[in-house]
């Protein structure tokens, strides 16, 4: 929590304390349900895959004019799959850890995760496991169960998994995808989103209320005995009562999400489109909301707190020099 009081002073100045990039348009997977790749992700217009990427010294130099733009302390490379784009980041992750930014970056780890990457100070390695071996191998082939475990050898590494309605179906079916990856030495912590729809959408993957009552009532069970689950009570709460609009989501009015061709906004938050942020499961969005409804001294809610500062930062951010 140490960034929060840095945070709060970015959004005074009328700056989004992260940054979200899109760092490649390609990636090897095909998987049901990928937002990046919906027909809606970025307005209807053209798709992830239709935008231009950049590669090399290029893509180095559009990455860091970026930050430099936005001023970031949280920087977050999804893809595509970033690491696609290896031989650049072997240059990009140094360079934000110099500048004190800190560094996320969501991976299938389909393809193995460079051995220098294990030293770089304020960098997490998030690898996107959905479910158990017969369901991920499916769904996220080539990334399989096999590759991941060979390709995070020698790192620390968050575990991923959205949970789908298929994953639900089973009894015990968490518990036991929890019991096999928090026994892995590579394995620091798992965090569990849910599948998060948009508006209209018809698709296997969505949750049932039903099933959302369960997840909620087995992460709170299960917090107890995986310690490596992260699950705080506060933001299981905001899966069962998620905010009902981007405006009222931290994660969305804090984030710039940016496309591959280094551009293009993605709006109103990351995943694009049209979101039904009534059945929004995005771990991100709950733990920030998680905050937003701690109360200061008791009576406060950090929320109205955040809110009059964005006022503020709006303000501020009409004199600002257009090059900032």
């Amino acid at each position: 929590m140490d960034w929060v009081i840095p945070a709060w002073g970015r959004i005074l100045r009328g700056y989004q304390p992260a940054l979200s990039i899109e760092i490649t348009r390609e990636c090897p997977l095909r998987c049901p349900g990928c937002y990046a790749y919906g027909t809606e992700h970025l307005g209807g217009e053209l798709t992830l895959r239709e935008v231009r990427d950049f590669k090399g010294q290029e893509l180095i130099d559009g990455v860091l004019a970026l930050v430099d733009k936005h001023k970031p302390l949280h920087v977050s490379i999804v893809g595509g799959e970033p690491l696609v784009r290896f031989r650049e980041l072997n240059t990009i992750l140094p360079t934000l850890a110099e500048r004190g930014i800190h560094t996320q970056l969501v991976t299938s780890a389909v393809r193995e995760i460079p051995a220098e990457w294990n030293g770089i100070p304020k960098l997490s390695l998030v690898v996107s496991i959905d479910g158990l071996q017969p369901e991920h191998d499916v769904r996220r082939t080539p990334a399989t169960y096999e590759r991941i475990q060979k390709h995070i050898v020698g790192h620390q590494i968050v575990v991923h998994c959205t949970v789908t309605r298929q994953q639900v179906n089973r009894p015990g079916y968490l518990e036991e995808f929890l019991k096999f990856w928090s026994a892995k030495p590579e394995v620091r912590k798992v965090w569990i989103s849910l599948y998060t729809p948009q508006l209209g959408e018809v698709s296997d993957e969505i949750l049932r209320p039903a099933d959302r009552e369960r997840i909620v009532a087995d992460l709170r069970a299960l917090r107890t005995k995986y310690p490596k689950l992260d699950a705080p009570e506060g933001l299981v709460k905001v899966y069962a009562e998620p905010p009902q609009s981007p405006d009222e989501c931290v994660f969305a009015r804090t984030t710039t999400s940016v496309s591959a061709d280094l551009t293009t906004r993605i709006t109103p938050c990351q995943f694009g489109g049209n979101p039904d942020c009534s059945q929004c499961g995005c771990i991100a969005s709950a733990g920030l909301a998680a905050l937003a409804r701690h109360r200061v001294l008791g009576f406060i809610p950090v929320g109205t707190l955040f809110t009059g500062s964005v006022t503020v930062g709006e303000y501020a951010r009409k004199f600002r020099p257009a090059e900032a």
